[in-house]
């Protein structure tokens, strides 16, 4: 036998062994499906549906609940005599196919069968819902019976109790109640009849109805007492207080009370149409909005009696105040007047001044229309108050301002002396800088140095001529002294540098003459003297020689200039 024989062989047997295993398996699952069937045939048996039918039709139903057992009835009755004797048929037929390994007819089978079953016990499932419910109804009717009638009797006995206290709404819960009693004997004259779907629907009605009472009757009762009692005290109160207030000169400008208190009764009455009708969701917004209003007219009063003591209290103290204050501006501006003939006022002092004496002055003349008001009866005693309290805080900065003010001109004065000391000052610093040069004795001075105490000089002149002018700005010969003190330390210090190098100098070409064999040395002492002595360039001369003799004796400059100033230092 070939190879090619031997695995032809292999094959075949591999496929057999394949098929063989593939019916195994299927014949299990199908067989399983096939006692699944069963079961469920069985579940619907166990439902015991015609046992129901059976107890229901001793009940002698009627309406509704007949109808709804007919229907009922019907399903069962087409499940019983044809879907399950043909799924029982289909389930043997494939159980057999099965058995001898006719496996896709069997299949075919099954699935009708589960197709069936499964639809057929849905509806047994659904049937014995109903059966039970039906069969139920009438016990569960009879309980929820019981326990409603025991709570309408209990609302009536309260209502009739404390009938008064629903006033409009009396009427409409008594309708309420009828109705609900009218209701009451159609679910009893329904279940002696047989009809309990159609009893159960009219108690779920009473049901509702019951409880949307229990819920409304503490609001209504509660909407009653604010409307005819709580708000009735209050408006008389309000009515009372009101014009009472206005025969003690109180003045209201905000609302007119009465008006505001007609409309607040017009809206009673709306409200009380809403209690009528149990409207209970629009009576609690109408009442809340009733109080609100009621709220803010005693806010209204409360604010002008709580005001009318503080205004009582502070008249006097208000116009000594402003009286004060009047005064005090006045002699600011006459101030002011005065110390702007001497000196230039740069910040605009006088203006504010007669500004803030205006502000006052217009305080006055409100002060005097209150008061005036207060006593002709027509003061708000609420907007006085705010207005001199606002008074009262202005008046408190007016006053910090002014004296503000008054020590800055003061200090003018002041600045004026200090200026002239200054200026004499610098013109002694200046003096005493070129006296210093001149008993130097040098060949002569610098032209940067001449310029600068030329321009010092006439700075300080410019600015003794500005303090001898009838009107004198302080502030910008402030600035020009500053420039001026800055300038002659400038020239302070260019003094010193032009002392310090002409005498090192004079000391370093003393201590060239050493040297004064070599070339360098020679030309740079030339050239050093032409710049001392011709050009006063001392400090280019001194760069000059001193640049020379380092390069001849390195270090021998650092230390003369060192032992120079070692000296000057100890003297």
């Amino acid at each position: 036998m070939s190879s090619i024989q031997s695995l032809i062989i292999i094959a075949i047997i591999l496929i057999v062994i394949l098929v063989i295993a593939f019916m195994l398996i299927m014949n299990c699952r199908q067989l399983r499906e096939i006692i699944a069937i069963d079961d469920t045939m069985n579940k619907i048996e166990k439902m015991h549906l015609g046992q129901d039918i059976d107890r229901l039709d001793k009940m002698d139903l009627a309406g509704e609940s007949l109808t709804t057992l007919k229907t009922w009835r019907k399903s069962y009755q087409e499940a019983s005599t044809k879907k399950l004797p043909e799924v029982q048929h289909l389930v043997e037929k494939a159980a057999d196919q099965n058995t001898h390994y006719h496996l896709f007819k069997a299949r075919k089978n099954i699935r009708k069968a589960q197709g069936i079953i499964k639809t057929t016990f849905d509806d047994a499932k659904n049937t014995k819902d109903v059966f039970t419910e039906l069969l139920e109804s009438n016990r569960g009717n009879q309980i929820q019976y019981d326990s409603l009638i025991k709570d309408y009797h209990d609302i009536r006995k309260m209502v009739l109790a404390d009938s008064f206290d629903y006033g409009a709404a009396l009427d409409q819960i008594e309708n309420e109640l009828t109705t609900m009693e009218n209701d009451f004997a159609e679910a009893k004259n329904l279940s002696s009849q047989g009809d309990h779907v159609e009893a159960k629907r009219v108690l779920s009605k009473i049901k509702m109805t019951l409880t949307s009472l229990k819920e409304q009757l503490p609001k209504l009762k509660e909407g009653r007492h604010q409307l005819d009692t709580v708000f009735q005290d209050q408006l008389r109160e309000l009515s009372t207080t009101y014009k009472k207030m206005v025969s003690d000169k109180y003045y209201i400008s905000e609302v007119n009370v009465l008006d505001e208190i007609k409309s607040i009764h017009d809206q009673i009455d709306d409200a009380r149409d809403l209690l009528a009708n149990l409207n209970v969701k629009k009576l609690a917004e109408k009442n809340k909005k009733i109080k609100k209003e009621i709220d803010n007219l005693y806010d209204v009063l409360g604010k002008e009696y709580k005001a009318r003591p503080f205004v009582k209290n502070n008249q006097a103290k208000m116009l000594k105040l402003i009286s004060h204050q009047q005064v005090e501006s006045k002699r600011l501006v006459e101030k002011m007047q005065h110390i702007d003939e001497s000196y230039e006022l740069t910040h605009g002092e006088l203006d504010k001044s007669k500004h803030l004496e205006e502000e006052v002055n217009d305080m006055n003349r409100q002060y005097t229309i209150d008061t005036q008001n207060i006593a002709d009866g027509k003061g708000v005693y609420s907007e006085i108050k705010d207005s001199w309290l606002a008074m009262l805080d202005r008046l408190r900065e007016i006053d910090d301002e002014q004296k503000k003010m008054s020590q800055d001109v003061d200090g003018l004065y002041d600045s004026e002396n200090v200026a002239n000391d200054s200026v004499n000052q610098f013109k002694q610093e200046v003096s005493l800088v070129y006296r210093r040069l001149e008993r130097r004795k040098l060949p002569g001075n610098p032209d940067a140095f001449v310029q600068m105490y030329t321009l010092v000089v006439n700075e300080i002149g410019h600015v003794s001529d500005e303090l001898s002018q009838v009107r004198i700005n302080m502030e910008k010969i402030s600035d020009e002294l500053i420039q001026i003190s800055d300038d002659v330390e400038r020239l302070k210090r260019e003094a010193d540098d032009i002392i310090n190098s002409a005498d090192l100098v004079e000391l370093t070409m003393q201590y060239s003459n050493k040297y004064s064999s070599k070339d360098s040395i020679k030309q740079a002492q030339e050239k050093t003297m032409k710049l001392y002595s011709q050009d006063y360039n001392y400090k280019e001369a001194l760069d000059t020689i001193a640049t020379a003799i380092e390069k001849v004796e390195p270090g021998s400059y650092q230390r003369l200039e060192n032992l120079y100033y070692s000296d000057k230092n100890n003297k």
